[in-house]
């Protein structure tokens, strides 16, 4: 009596099955993905002014390439459509739309600068198309709240100040600060941290603060000189790329050798400490999250000879002795990882949902240091350590400070 029924039941529960499987293996595309390519984005300076920092994007081309020879990403080729700024952030706005509306690119990554990440945020917030990983440390880009599709990638310069000021505490409670900073409101992010960090010593500590301009690098000589007459002997050289060079060098040509610190974005040997001379840096400490890998004791370690080769084979124009190479090797591995969570959803939303719930280990990372983000925290790296300059090569200064 039940047979016709339960036949009749399974012809539908195989209809439902081969109508239900399509769809679970259904792929999902936002512009900028297909079955061949990925698209992604970005915005360098590889002219103008801030140059140097064009060796970041030339390095998330060679990792990049390095994965499209091994097969692409679930098969599918990584598309690097990077974009040169001139270094002028009021070209940056043109630049976006041209990566969205007619590049058609999926997501962006690793765009460099604070003002050219503010400039284009709101756009890419309201196109919903995911702002990752910028080459930028204010806090500002860890607001996802305010603005979902937009996320940081290092420590904040908040942390990084904090962490000098506290160093200071400990080794020179005694000591006398004197501080150059950029005049921008992003830079003043820096400072806080300072403060945070010195605490109720801060009045007594802190003798002297002075601000430049970048678009006025003249300013340097009178504000150096001024630090300088204040009778300081720590001196907070808060300047980004060759702009620190110039106030290494002036300093310690006018016969100033305080207890000098400079920013991460300024720790580049080849970029930033060979122009000013290796003798007038030694002894500035600086802070990193990367281990070493200049010397060749350091390359007993997988990882750092794993990036070594990588550096010769791909990358080979670049100089070892450039920083900018590992930050971009250590992006690139970072949005490889997002992409291939993703599987065949390659929405916006999708990249998004990965990269908010990473926990990653990168082999160049300091054991320690992790990539960690969750759908409130949109800070991927946020520990540091402290490093100092021997002549040579930078050498770490005690443990691991987290935010």
């Amino acid at each position: 009596m039940h047979t016709p029924i339960l036949r009749a039941s399974a012809a539908v529960m195989l209809s439902f099955a081969l109508t239900v499987a399509p769809a679970r293996a259904e792929k999902k595309y936002d512009p900028g993905a297909t079955d061949s390519e990925i698209k992604v984005g970005s915005i360098m300076p590889y002219t103008g002014v801030f140059s140097e920092y064009g060796a970041i994007g030339r390095a998330e081309a060679a990792y990049f390439q390095m994965v499209n020879d091994q097969g692409g990403i679930n098969g599918r080729r990584i598309n690097f459509v990077s974009l040169d700024s001139g270094s002028e952030a009021g070209q940056s706005l043109a630049l976006a739309r041209q990566l969205v509306e007619q590049d058609q690119v999926l997501l962006t990554v690793s765009t460099w600068g604070a003002p050219t990440n503010l400039a284009i945020r709101p756009y890419l917030n309201e196109k919903k198309v995911p702002q990752l990983f910028v080459a930028d440390t204010n806090s500002a880009m860890d607001d996802p709240a305010h603005f979902p599709w937009t996320m940081g990638f290092q420590a904040s310069k908040r942390t990084e100040g904090a962490a000098y000021a506290r160093y200071i505490l400990q080794t020179r409670p005694d000591a006398k600060m004197a501080v150059l900073c950029g005049s921008a409101p992003t830079d003043q992010e820096w400072l806080l941290g300072i403060h945070d960090g010195l605490g109720e010593k801060a009045s007594t500590t802190i003798v002297k603060e002075v601000s430049f301009s970048y678009a006025d690098p003249a300013m340097l000589d009178s504000q150096i000189m001024a630090l300088k007459n204040s009778g300081a002997d720590v001196f907070m050289n808060l300047a980004v790329g060759k702009f620190a060079t110039e106030a290494i060098r002036q300093a310690y040509d006018i016969d100033w050798h305080p207890l000098q610190f400079i920013p991460n974005a300024s720790l580049s040997l080849a970029s930033f400490l060979d122009p000013a001379g290796l003798k007038k840096c030694v002894g500035i400490i600086t802070n990193a999250r990367s281990k070493g890998w200049l010397k060749p004791e350091s390359r007993q370690d997988p990882a750092v000879r794993e990036f070594v080769d990588w550096m010769r084979k791909y990358n080979p124009e670049a100089s070892l002795r450039d920083a900018n190479n590992v930050y971009g090797y250590e992006v690139a591995q970072t949005l490889v990882e997002v992409l291939r969570k993703c599987g065949d959803d390659l929405t916006r939303a999708n990249v998004m949902k990965q990269a908010t719930s990473l926990d990653l280990q990168l082999g160049m990372l300091r054991p320690g240091i992790r990539i960690t983000t969750s759908p409130t925290d949109y800070r991927p790296i946020k520990q540091l350590f402290l490093i100092q300059f021997d002549g040579k090569d930078w050498v770490p200064l005690g443990q691991i400070i987290s935010d």
